[in-house]
């Protein structure tokens, strides 16, 4: 969807007051993170939600006026032209300082700013890949690492052992280089499967680092502290630009200027979500399925937010804006499963879904005609949009995906209606699929265009690991979340719940900490598919990553059942006029 320039900073923005936002405002951002009582044997995944703004509630488009006399065009111009400068700036400090390359290149990440910069990037990275040697600084060879290996290069592991001493543990004096002991707990998170070396990095410099925290002053312990809880690699880029604009400190002449660059790319990034909103309400109020499934979610915002998290180059607006489409259905059908029909019913659905035709319809209740027929012209629509694109006609694909997801839907329906928990392993297998995240990727690598072939669509159809890794942190993450809240009434299909049932005597504690543990191993796995050789564009590797990377925020719950990280990215992403 080609935007012009006056139409790229057209402000769409809820109406703000300072002591309250208005509509989609501070009492439904309360409610947004709030998590709800569920019906016994509830299941969980991308589908599973809190309280969020509803289609009735309004999204009045605002134009901002600004005090300056300069027009949008005049801003975009002025934009353009410190980015040309700042690409020079990048390509000179990394031919004339290979370490304060590096430094740039980390900058211009925390910062969110990176995909215009892509190019140099590719070009610096490329030759530091033959400076990999021994090196005493721990803060370079850890950065160099990380950033080679977030790029695709596969560094060893090795490179650290010069920092090692003679019985192969860590020397206990970089206890007193804090700089280094970030990075090298930065580094570690990009570890894989069978890689000691990097586990005990994130051991020793997560315990060094936790033990200076008492003794630092307060900027430097609140750099350490935003390190442990938000490393770069599993964080979300919106998080760490504003922690990055609240402690780092100019040293250079270029960072001052990156970050009035960033401060201004990122108003114009918020304007284009606004807008894409808009464009979303409309669709679900034209949709009329609000009206109609008055027992499902009525939450258009929560459903872009997966698409506004994962696709975060500005120029995949329309992208975004289709994505969300798919996802909304993710959460509808969901609510099917889990709050209205029967089990007789459920199997007719599933069968319907899976025969994909309207006919096979006739014998459902009307909620669920009126709900299968709106997914059939859905996605015949998304399928024509598509082929007409991009050349390739996606339905097989997408019915294949969306019968998979009803078929998991409906093995856990059988099991919560026997009162019967599954094994933990066979629950997991199974929540692979019903967690929708294989739904959501699928239409996301066809609306990218990318790499489009017949052996990276049969890849895709087969669920590879890039996509059940990911998956498997959200079901693990949403299910953690879950055994917080023991005291609730009725059983929640977990995986936690469904551990302590096969291990007799074992803890909620035990339980809990088996998850995590889980959870790590997963991140090893998506580590080592990020590195290896795979069919897919990096865009869609990018965006696979960026899911996992929002799993926390949308499932970390806190004492009061809400989600706190998931308020703070609202307001950050699209309330708050002075975010940066």
């Amino acid at each position: 969807m080609a935007l012009s320039t006056r139409a790229f900073f057209k402000v769409f923005n809820p109406q703000i007051t300072p002591n309250s936002i208005s509509h989609i405002g501070q009492s439904n951002l309360m409610q947004l993170t709030q998590k709800k009582q569920l019906p016994t044997f509830q299941r969980r995944g991308i589908a599973e939600d809190s309280l969020l703004p509803s289609s009735t509630t309004p999204i009045k488009p605002m134009n901002v006026e600004t005090k300056h006399t300069r027009t949008m065009g005049d801003i975009f111009v002025q934009h353009s032209q410190k980015l040309e400068l700042l690409k020079t700036v990048l390509r000179n400090v990394a031919d004339l300082d290979a370490l304060e390359g590096l430094n740039m290149i980390d900058a211009v990440q925390r910062l969110g700013i990176d995909y215009n910069f892509q190019r140099e990037i590719d070009e610096i990275l490329h030759k530091q890949m033959s400076i990999v040697s021994a090196c005493d600084d721990l803060h370079e060879v850890a950065l160099r690492f990380r950033l080679l290996r977030q790029h695709g290069y596969f560094v060893p592991e090795d490179v650290f052992n010069n920092f090692k001493d003679s019985k192969g543990m860590f020397k206990q004096v970089l206890g007193e280089d804090i700089k280094g002991l970030m990075s090298l707990y930065e580094a570690s998170q990009l570890g894989t499967e069978g890689e000691d070396t990097l586990v005990e990095a994130e051991k020793f410099s997560s315990h060094l680092l936790k033990t200076s925290l008492s003794h630092l002053d307060h900027h430097r312990a609140r750099i350490v502290a935003n390190t442990l809880r938000n490393p770069h690699h599993k964080s979300l880029a919106p998080f760490m630009a504003r922690n990055f604009f609240v402690t780092s400190q100019a040293t250079n002449s270029w960072l001052n200027l990156l970050k009035e660059v960033a401060k201004t790319d990122f108003n114009m990034v918020r304007s284009l979500h606004q807008n894409e909103i808009v464009q979303i309400s409309k669709w679900w109020k034209e949709l009329g399925l609000a009206k109609e499934l008055k027992f499902a979610r009525d939450q258009p915002l929560k459903w872009y937010i997966w698409s506004m998290a994962c696709l975060t180059d500005p120029k995949l607006s329309e992208e975004r804006v289709e994505l969300t489409k798919p996802v909304s259905f993710v959460y509808l059908i969901d609510d099917i499963f889990d709050v209205s029909g029967t089990l007789d019913e459920l199997i007719l659905f599933t069968e319907a879904v899976n025969r994909w035709e309207i006919t096979a319809i006739d014998h459902l209740p009307d909620y669920m005609k009126i709900c299968f027929k709106a997914l059939y012209d859905m996605t015949n629509e998304f399928s024509s949009k598509v082929y007409l694109k991009h050349g390739w006609n996606p339905l097989q694909s997408l019915k294949i995906s969306w019968a998979s997801l009803c078929n998991a839907f409906l093995v856990e329906a059988k099991w919560f209606a026997s009162g019967q928990l599954p094994k933990s392993e066979e629950y997991l297998k199974n929540g692979i699929v019903s967690s929708g995240v294989h739904v959501g990727l699928v239409h996301m690598f066809f609306l990218l265009g990318q790499n489009i072939t017949r052996k990276s669509v049969e890849l895709l159809n087969e669920t590879p690991a890039m996509i059940s890794s990911s998956a498997a942190i959200l079901r693990l993450w949403d299910d953690l979340g879950s055994a917080k809240d023991e005291n609730q009434d009725g059983n929640d299909g977990s995986y936690v719940r469904c551990y302590l049932e096969e291990h007799e005597g074992c803890s909620i504690e035990e339980a809990r900490e088996k998850t995590i543990n889980m959870i790590s191993d997963e991140w090893k796995k998506l580590n080592r598919e990020l590195l290896s050789p795979n069919p897919f564009s990096a865009t869609f590797t990018l965006a696979s990553l960026n899911l996992a990377r929002m799993i926390p925020m949308m499932y970390s719950y806190d004492g009061n059942r809400c989600l706190p990280d998931l308020k703070e990215y609202m307001k950050l992403m699209l309330y708050e006029t002075e975010s940066m």
